[in-house]
């Protein structure tokens, strides 16, 4: 009979303990990216319903409230501008992404997003 030197029971148990907290954090960083890549696209939505407003005239409240009902963002951590340059204008959003997700989000600071729309001013015709 053939006697073992090494016993290796055991082994693959220990390999799977070492290598799954590892892709459990990879898949959870993968989640968070998600997260910014939706707040991304949010934004620039948000910018794009924005200026549409102000190119009929609307002020800067219905302007942040038409970026906000449209993209579902918090204004706490909205921040909107608005600028008129001869005969367009131009909406910036800028949005500081909470990084949040559990064991990553803790790990990385807030991602700041940032997208502009500019549109031609429309001019209101005032025959009846």
């Amino acid at each position: 009979m053939r006697r073992r030197t090494h016993d290796e029971r055991g082994q693959a148990t220990v390999e799977l303990v070492l290598v799954v907290p590892v892709l459990v954090v990879l898949a959870l960083f993968l989640v968070q990216v998600g997260f910014v890549v939706r707040s991304l696209i949010l934004v620039h939505h948000a910018a794009r319903e924005g200026v549409r407003v102000a190119a009929v005239g609307g002020d800067l409240e219905r302007v942040r409230e038409a970026v906000i009902g449209s993209s579902g963002l918090s204004p706490a951590f909205t921040d909107i501008d608005r600028s008129l340059e001869r005969d367009l204008v131009t909406v910036v959003v800028i949005y500081r992404d909470p990084t949040d997700v559990p064991l990553v989000g803790s790990l990385l600071p807030e991602v700041r997003v940032k997208a502009s729309a500019t549109m031609r001013r429309e001019t209101v015709d005032a025959r009846p």
